[in-house]
């Protein structure tokens, strides 16, 4: 089979792969789509991995299921990546990411194959794809759950003003999923493209360096500089989301008078669990966050390195790897 090997940021191949064999449990999936995450450009997060078979957002086909395994033959679904073991205390507070299961799992070579083994603890948070779901469209739970969960831990409700910062992919789900919370959204960015398709998602959009103060302002942007800019714009008493990692050598000045008098609360949210999933593929399937919505392009597997690198030159938001 044909598999993209992520071996640095501008070095992508795409190689023969032995198809992966199952045991008992497990699934082997044929990948119909799998988004490229903006995480997969950023320099020093992809050199910690490196190489590998990259794509941690793909939806298919089953193509064959282990003893045991509550799939069929033919079943159309979603793989999360990680997987918690659902047992641990971790588990039980509902914080699965911090489960010590959740990095030692994986789909296997990865979703940017024609074939992935999905592991039988991957299999727990293996969702069946409703008919009317396109695999486009499916390969943007694993993206959007990682924002349902970011709003949760922001604790965004109706009637909130959310200031969303950075309308790439992800800045755009947001848009889209606290438009559903009922909350009022402002989003910035310095490309009039991107605000334009944020203002179709139904957001008030500003230059970056007119953002309002806000209840919740999401900081989308890997940046400290971003992260600064964020904890000025949020209102007293308010939270901000850090949603990016930014480079481990970086750090960040905190105004801590302003911080602590002003009453401000600023929460990290990394990945999604198994509840984010499902909360995502509901709003997918009812329409809320589509691929065409959050102006995805298609790309074929053999150009990956294309997108890839569209992507990281911010010349398109999304792309889709969709396979035949």
């Amino acid at each position: 089979m044909r598999a993209a090997v992520l071996y640095s940021v501008d070095d992508i191949r795409v190689e023969e792969r032995p198809v992966p064999e199952i045991g008992a449990g497990e699934l082997l999936v044929r990948t119909r789509a799998c988004g490229i995450c903006s995480g997969d450009v950023m320099g020093w997060y992809v050199k910690r991995k490196a190489p590998l078979v990259f794509g941690h957002e793909p939806a298919g086909v089953v193509e064959a299921a282990g003893e045991g395994a509550p799939f069929s033959k033919g079943d159309r679904v979603f793989a999360h990546h990680h997987a918690p073991c659902f047992a641990c205390e971790a588990c039980e507070r509902g914080d699965h990411v911090q489960c010590e299961r959740w990095r030692a799992t994986a789909l296997d070579p990865g979703g940017m194959a024609e074939f992935f083994r999905v592991p039988r603890e991957n299999v727990r948070d293996t969702l069946r794809l409703p008919d009317a779901v396109s695999f486009e469209d499916a390969s943007l739970v694993e993206p959007l759950a990682c924002v349902v969960k970011s709003l949760r831990r922001g604790g965004v409700t109706s009637g909130d003003s959310v200031a969303v910062m950075g309308l790439g992919v992800m800045g755009q789900l947001h848009v889209l999923a606290a438009r559903e919370l009922g909350a009022r959204v402002v989003g910035s960015d310095f490309n009039e493209e991107r605000r334009a398709l944020a203002e179709r998602n139904g957001a008030q959009t500003v230059h970056p360096k007119d953002v309002p103060p806000a209840d919740v302002v999401v900081c989308g942007p890997g940046t400290p500089e971003a992260l600064s800019a964020a904890l000025a714009s949020v209102r007293p008493g308010g939270t901000v989301v850090m949603f990016t990692p930014f480079d481990p050598r970086a750090s960040v000045a905190l105004d801590a008078e302003r911080f602590y008098f002003k009453d401000l609360r600023l929460v990290a949210s990394y990945s999604c669990g198994p509840d984010d999933t499902r909360e995502a593929l509901r709003l997918i399937a009812s329409g809320a966050a589509t691929a065409e919505r959050v102006g995805a392009v298609r790309f074929s597997l053999a150009d990956v390195a294309e997108a890839h690198r569209a992507l990281a030159q911010a010349r398109i938001v999304k792309p889709i790897v969709t396979f035949a």
